[in-house]
């Protein structure tokens, strides 16, 4: 079983007492790729040297909306700078982490919006697709999709959404991602999502540390987890864990631009 990762935070704190060890291990797995995610500018510089110290491992940068009290104006200038600066790079393979995130506690929606869009026109401007946090705001997200119609797509990250907002999102070109959330038996609306979606729409993730799959609750989310996350969402699609991870290794591969 080949498979990708798509959505990591390998350079937090959780791992740094064993990243060496999780590495080799998701590799023994069949996870032959690795994506990690930038979150604010103080972690870009961790991110990108994790991505150019491991063959498997591949950056995204980008300011996620949960952190907005620790962003500043001039970090979207910065963000320009990494990507003019690493464009071409192999290693540097999308914008993000970025979104939209109405559930944290009283949200500024307008400063949010502002910082999406100014990291959509990043996105377009260097034809990179967007890995997309999007929490309680698909339907701003996808009005937003529809005025930028990016010339490269990207991933909705940890999609729980409807089936009405996945069509909207596959409509736009997008892949969703799903993980460990999806595997558990109270995420009705997903399994019922999950049975209707086209297999070239599923792109596979764990968000580790986050979002363990069921039967590891409260523990360290990791992409050594992701065959068996792989297994428990074919199970619920009633298809063969080889047939979901070689559609998202397809996808991923078609996404990034990898061959």
């Amino acid at each position: 079983m080949q498979l990708i990762d798509t959505h990591t935070h390998l350079d937090f704190e959780p791992f740094d007492d064993d990243r060496s060890e999780v590495l080799t291990r998701s590799l023994a797995g069949g996870v032959e790729r690795i994506v990690v995610l930038g979150v604010q500018q103080a972690n870009w510089q961790r991110v990108w040297q994790l991505a150019c110290s491991e063959p498997a491992i591949y950056a995204a940068l980008g300011l996620h909306p949960v952190f907005i009290d620790e962003h500043r104006d001039a970090h979207v200038d910065q963000l320009r700078d990494w990507l003019q600066r690493l464009r071409g790079e192999a290693k540097l393979c999308a914008v993000g982490e970025i979104g939209l995130d109405y559930y944290v506690e009283d949200p500024d929606i307008e400063r949010q919006q502002q910082l999406l869009e100014a990291q959509l026109a990043l996105a377009a401007e260097f034809a990179l697709p967007t890995l997309l946090h999007v929490r309680r705001a698909h339907a701003q997200m996808i009005a937003t999709l529809k005025r930028y119609r990016l010339q490269r797509a990207g991933v909705i990250h940890a999609f729980s959404g409807s089936w009405e907002e996945a069509r909207e999102y596959l409509r736009l070109g997008f892949k969703l991602g799903l993980g460990g959330a999806g595997t558990w038996p109270q995420a009705q609306r997903m399994h019922r999502v999950l049975q209707q979606l086209p297999l070239d729409a599923i792109v596979l993730e764990t968000d580790a540390p986050d979002i363990p799959p069921v039967g590891h609750a409260g523990e360290r989310n990791s992409p050594e987890l992701l065959p068996e996350i792989c297994q428990r969402l074919a199970d619920l699609k009633g298809i063969g864990a080889d047939e979901l991870a070689a559609a998202s290794y397809r996808s991923s591969c078609e996404l990034f631009g990898w061959r």
